[in-house]
């Protein structure tokens, strides 16, 4: 979804609405799309005043910060693409896929095709889903929604691989949607290979996840505050090899980008990981993609009193680098 950050400068004498500055920012400076006053009422999705949520009414001036997200052109159908999946399990109600690593769970800006959902649709045999445009007054954003989520109960991060259960009816969709409400009816594990060691090799970190005021792609774990929502992740360390470290997860919540940040704030990122991470330079594992894999489902699938576990393997490129990790530094287990 295309975003662009502002600061008002320093000797602007003005107090204007912030609309009428931002329609008087050059196109080259939004990435070459003029952003016009009628243009902020009907395509904008979030405008951040010195990180705090603003209307285009507001007011702004000298040393003002500006985030500002719009919506590029919703598609008129969520088309149905055959693309192979890794099937774990499928039954009339649900389906479980092992997703595989850069695949986008379903179609929002900047990725309407080759997503989980339209692999799907054509798995399940369905026709092209018509789309609402976010200028529809007439539709609620649920509806919206709905529309480009077909059967999508959770997600992964594009670039986190591993294991998601799909709903292939309304009556299972809404039956798992409230086990994953209740975060306790579930048990959701992952692993990960991080830069660091932890210094307590198991734990609980209990946090608020917020949105951060400095970068807007990325969320931060705070304490002592209110502010955002609580996120609970499990660790424990499995094995450390020289100044890395295999890590195992559960998480009690289920917030957007929870794991990667709580890794961060554990001091120990997720390696490959763009945003939260370190880049390695210089290190054999400098170009390693994000090694974040879920690797274990239990739950209640419709009908079914006892729960279900779900495992996969150990993803290949996870194997390289535990490979490349022991021959380096040798294994040190936990």
């Amino acid at each position: 979804m295309p975003f662009f950050t502002a600061k008002i400068p320093s000797d602007f004498k003005e107090s204007i609405r912030l609309d009428k500055y931002i329609a008087s920012i050059p196109a080259q400076d939004l990435g070459g799309i003029s952003m016009n006053r009628s243009k902020l009422k009907s395509g904008v999705t979030e405008i951040l005043l010195n990180g705090k949520k603003a209307k285009i009414s507001s007011k702004v001036k000298a040393g003002d910060v500006i985030d500002l997200q719009w919506e590029d052109n919703v598609p008129e159908n969520i088309e149905p693409e055959d693309i192979p999946l890794d099937i774990i399990y499928e039954d009339e109600n649900v389906t479980v896929v092992n997703k595989k690593q850069g695949m986008v769970t379903h179609p929002a800006a900047g990725n309407w095709s080759g997503t989980l959902v339209n692999a799907l649709l054509f798995h399940w045999g369905r026709k092209a889903i018509e789309q609402i445009s976010e200028n529809d007054s007439q539709s609620s954003n649920a509806e919206i929604l709905a529309k480009r989520r077909p059967g999508i109960i959770h997600r992964l991060d594009k670039d986190t691989s591993g294991i998601i259960i799909t709903a292939k009816n309304r009556n299972s969709e809404e039956f798992l949607h409230n086990e994953f409400l209740h975060h306790n009816r579930i048990i959701k594990e992952y692993i990960a290979i991080c830069c660091g060691r932890p210094k307590i090799l198991e734990g609980k970190i209990i946090t608020q996840i917020i949105r951060d005021p400095k970068d807007r792609k990325r969320f931060k774990a705070v304490c002592g505050t209110e502010e955002g929502k609580k996120a609970v992740t499990i660790y424990k360390c499995l094995a450390t090899y020289g100044p890395f470290s295999l890590m195992r997860l559960r998480i009690k919540t289920g917030r957007t980008h929870q794991i990667r940040v709580h890794m961060k704030y554990l001091g120990c990122p997720v390696m490959g990981d763009p945003i939260y991470g370190n880049y390695l330079k210089g290190s054999p594992f400098e170009k390693a993609p994000l090694m974040l894999h879920s690797c274990l489902l239990k739950i209640h699938l419709p009908g079914q009193k006892e729960l279900t576990t779900f495992k996969t393997e150990t993803p290949v490129r996870f194997k390289k680098v535990l490979k490349t990790l022991h021959e380096k530094y040798g294994k040190s287990e936990k």
